[in-house]
This record gives C-alpha cells, structure tokens and sequence, in this order.
C-alpha cells in the first residue's frame, strides 16, 4: 500500500511519516532537501529559480512513485506529485514568479506524467493555519526557510484548502494540527493512529 502525507510546509508531514512508519512497521520515503540542488537558490531568488524547482520536484516524485508501486511494500510518503502541480506551480505563477510560458510546460509535463502513475491509497491532510506553521518553521531552524514570506505561506494554504475540498482521487485522511498535536502528545498520535487503521481496514 501506499500512504502518502501532504501539508504546507512547516506542517508536520515529515515527523507524521516517521512516526506512522515506527508504529505500523512501514518504510518511510521522505523528501531529503538537503540534497536539492534548487531549494536554496530559490528562496533567495524564487523568480528566477522557481521552474527549475518545480521540475526537479516532479522529476523526483514521479520516480519515488514507481519505485513505491514496484517495491511491493507498504510505504508512507512525505508529500505527493500532485501538490507540486495543484499547489506550488500554479501558486508561482500566480504571483509572478514563473512565467506562463513555464508554467504551461510544466503542467503539460504533468498531465503526461500523471497518466502513467495510481494516486495513494490513503491520503493524509495536515490542515495548519499560518501561525503554526510558522511556530513550527521557526523551531526546526532551517537557514533557508527564513527567508519564506507570510503571504507566500497564506497563498498556500488557500490552494491546499481547495484542493482538499475536491480531492476524489482516494481515501482521505483530514487531521487539523492546530487541534491535534501529534508531535508532543502521545494521546493525538494515537488518535491518528486509530483514523489511519480504520481508513485503511475499516472498523471492527
């Protein structure tokens, strides 16, 4: 099976898998920025690289996707292919940080992409409002989110709310994490540890 997490940046989808993977016995696929050759560049100069980096992300994710497919396990995944092309891409171009042009090549790279791929068996929302996310942004420390404008974050949440809102591809799992706080209580992560077993098994 394949799960897979998607939120806004900042939201928990990296620390949910781990601990989700922990749990269930799963492997957990997260999205290793450290080895990103554009995120840097980037958030310095998001105009110039931001088509550079949405096709480094779908380039990836589309890889990781057939290797979950092929692998035979049961993988939980740190965000999805579909929120570069839903969320990200259109939200740049939007605010004029990647040209139409761009944008239109990218989307058409998508939807080739998408044809061959199967959405997750279950998807996770991490629902977060700006503040928590930024709570959270400021407390993993990393150099490079520093530079992330507010309503950049905003922009996103707004795509990721109406995205969530038509998402009919497969399950869904919505957990808000301005009310469940699965990082600190022990109690929460158990909560969506019983959602996650009943999505995926039904109740007994």
């Amino acid at each position: 099976m394949h799960i897979a997490i998607s939120g806004n940046i900042g939201s928990g989808k990296t620390t949910l898998a781990g601990l989700l993977a922990k749990h269930f016995g799963w492997e957990a696929h997260y999205e290793n920025m450290d080895d990103n050759p554009y995120i840097h560049s980037f958030y310095e100069d998001m105009q110039r690289w931001s088509f550079n980096l949405q096709i480094y992300f779908l380039n990836t994710r589309f890889r990781r996707i057939i290797n979950i497919r092929n692998s035979g396990k049961t993988v939980v995944q740190d965000r999805t292919i579909y929120e570069d092309a839903c969320i990200f891409a259109p939200n740049l171009h939007d605010m004029n940080l990647m040209t139409t042009r761009d944008y239109e090549n990218y989307v058409a790279l998508f939807e080739l992409m998408s044809s061959f791929i199967k959405a997750p068996d279950l998807l996770i929302y991490l629902k977060a409002s700006v503040p928590t996310l930024v709570r959270q942004i400021q407390l993993r420390g990393r150099e490079y989110e520093e530079a992330i404008r507010l309503d950049y974050l905003k922009s996103l949440n707004d795509r990721y709310d109406k995205w969530i809102e038509g998402y009919d591809l497969g399950k869904l799992l919505i957990i808000d994490v301005d009310e469940i706080d699965f990082m600190e209580r022990s109690e929460d992560l158990g909560i969506i540890i019983d959602r996650v077993n009943a999505d995926l098994h039904g109740l007994f």
